[in-house]
């Protein structure tokens, strides 16, 4: 937690204002029983009624100045949390976005999705709590004890007997409750987990007709969440009835013993209801004061996941700044013996590959699912790092590019049709943020996206929904390889992005870009033989090795697997006058 307090810088001030006042609230109400004895002991034991309305104001005004106090502590208080879950939340997300895919991969996204909001909310409300209370509570328990001692110093020892036997059994408590609400909060990742396959895989799950069984494992995930939270609850629930036996055990004893004083003469009435009064302040303030413990226990564990993901530092670095290129170079990518294995897998997904793919070539990559086909172009951006050999852009090894000038280089068109909620014009901006309506245009008619857009009644501002939803399939294809073209990339990649697409239109597609990118080096990863068979090289992947390397022509004649793949997808004279 305290590794979280420096996103309170700037709050310093709220910091320091909201327990101050706080602790001025706590000293008016420790005024209270003594205002309270004197209008027994005096007041009404005199029959004085002036004084009694006199010390009647005295009690409102203490209230009243009470509670301005809280309510200028609540304020700054809630302010300085506010500014730190908002500090906090910012920090994480940009951490979160700094982290590899390998990171990625290996967190899950359901927990950095619980994290960067359950538990940054919990931390927030610990926070929150922490200014208000922390200092108050022990205030008044201490304030109370002082206070009553100044009334009699042998009554006192009750106090000293009952305040440490209160604390322990809150301790207790305090301390079974810790590891549960540990475990709620991993529980509750499993729950996001569930909730976001769900929604995210809607028409899947109703497509097979597994509404129930889904419904079924999340009532489970729910359940095993929910017996969690009652048992801290119960546990939680004993701390009323306990503290409660004490306090009042305690009350009976100073009824008892300061009858007996009253009766010799050593206390007044007035005084006893004091001391009871202290006595009910320090119970009320002990709960307080646990109820504070729970929440910051809370936050304690949120605070540790939260840590956690700050723990995670990226396996990628590069430098800030670019490098200076050779223009002779005519290889835009190389590969040399590159070997790569994800996170704890068992074996590598690809091994010594080699090829060089020049500039302006068209790259085709085709092989079964598993192959390894969009693992080879995951490394070229470097969203993963090769384990052995090299991966050089323009003949610089793409660890020695800045990200921003690496990826600046590449557009790249992922396997799933991602859109963003706005318009289509924000969406085609992303690459290249000055884009004008002319590049935007000329873009989407590359990508045979042109001509479904110009229908759309408001064009380049038609709204795009989360997710693009609002698209058919071949729609969201297009609109991202818009996206990718935007800004006239050195290399682009097509990562299966065409598989929504007819076969008119992906060969209107594969013409256009072949036509009007020249210079562009464009890798094509595509499970249909017919979409790369017109590239300048075609690697053939097998088992994440390079089953072949070649023209069609070639491959036709000289590779085993390519010819299986032709063969299973086109007709035996199809093939044979290929």
């Amino acid at each position: 937690m305290k590794d979280l307090l420096k996103y309170l810088k700037g709050y310093t001030k709220e910091s320091i204002i909201a327990p101050l006042f706080k602790m001025l609230e706590a000293c008016f109400e420790l005024f209270v029983p003594i205002v309270t004895a004197r209008v027994i002991d005096i007041g009404i034991k005199n029959s004085d009624n002036p004084y009694i309305w006199k010390q009647c104001a005295l009690l409102v005004a203490l209230g009243i100045i009470g509670l301005i106090c809280s309510l200028i502590a609540q304020y700054y208080a809630a302010k300085a949390a506010f500014g730190f879950g908002t500090n906090l939340r910012a920090d994480l997300y940009r951490h979160i976005n700094k982290l590899s895919y390998t990171e990625l991969d290996t967190v899950g996204t359901p927990t950095l999705v619980t994290r960067i909001t359950s538990d940054v909310n919990q931390v927030q409300t610990g926070v929150n709590l922490f200014l208000r209370l922390f200092l108050r509570s022990p205030f008044i328990v201490v304030g109370a004890v002082v206070m009553a001692l100044s009334i009699s110093i042998k009554m006192t020892a009750i106090f000293l007997v009952a305040v440490p036997l209160i604390s322990l059994a809150i301790f207790l408590i305090v301390k079974l409750t810790i590891p549960i609400y540990k475990k709620v909060q991993n529980t509750l990742d499993r729950v996001v987990l569930l909730t976001r396959e769900n929604y995210v895989g809607a028409r899947v799950v109703r497509a097979f007709s597994r509404q129930e069984d889904e419904k079924e494992a999340f009532a489970q995930t729910n359940k095993v969440l929910k017996g969690k939270q009652i048992k801290a609850g119960r546990i939680s629930a004993l701390m009323n009835p306990i503290t409660y036996v004490m306090v009042n055990l305690a009350i009976i004893a100073i009824l008892l013993a300061g009858g007996r004083q009253v009766d010799a003469g050593n206390l007044t009435q007035g005084e006893v209801i004091a001391l009871i009064n202290y006595m009910n302040q320090i119970l009320l303030a002990l709960i307080v004061l646990a109820n504070l413990v729970i929440t910051v226990t809370r936050a304690w564990a949120s605070a540790i996941r939260v840590n956690e993901v700050f723990a995670q530092k990226s396996s990628m670095s590069a430098p800030d700044l670019g490098v200076m290129e050779q223009e002779e170079v005519r290889e835009a990518v190389v590969f040399d013996h590159v070997v790569f294995s994800y996170a704890n897998a068992q074996a590598p997904s690809l091994s010594d590959i080699s090829f060089r793919a020049l500039k302006g070539q068209t790259i085709g990559i085709i092989g079964g699912t598993g192959s390894g086909k969009s693992t080879l172009v995951n490394l070229i951006p470097r969203f993963y790092d090769a384990v052995e050999g090299k991966v050089l852009i323009n003949g610089i090894p793409v660890q020695d590019y800045s990200f921003p000038g690496l990826r600046g280089k590449i557009g790249i068109v992922p396997q799933k049709s991602v859109l963003f909620n706005g318009t289509i014009g924000e969406n085609m901006r992303w690459g290249k943020a000055d884009a004008t309506d002319e590049e935007i245009w000329k873009a989407l008619s590359i990508a045979q996206a042109k001509d479904f857009v110009e229908k759309k009644h408001y064009g380049l501002d038609e709204h795009v929904t989360t997710g693009g939803r609002n698209f058919s399939g071949g729609q969201r294809q297009r609109l991202c390889i818009a996206r990718a073209l935007v800004s006239a990339p050195e290399i682009l990649i097509l990562d299966d992005s065409a598989s929504a697409l007819d076969f008119a239109t992906d060969a209107a597609l594969r013409k256009a870009i072949k036509e009007e990118t020249k210079g562009m080096t464009t890798f094509i990863v595509s499970q249909r033989a017919a979409t790369v068979q017109g590239a300048d090289q075609i690697l053939v992947l097998d088992e994440g090795m390079l089953a072949g390397i070649g023209t069609h022509q070639e491959l036709i004649k000289s590779c085993e697997v390519y010819r299986e793949i032709c063969q299973s997808q086109f007709s035996k004279e199809e093939v044979a006058g290929l």
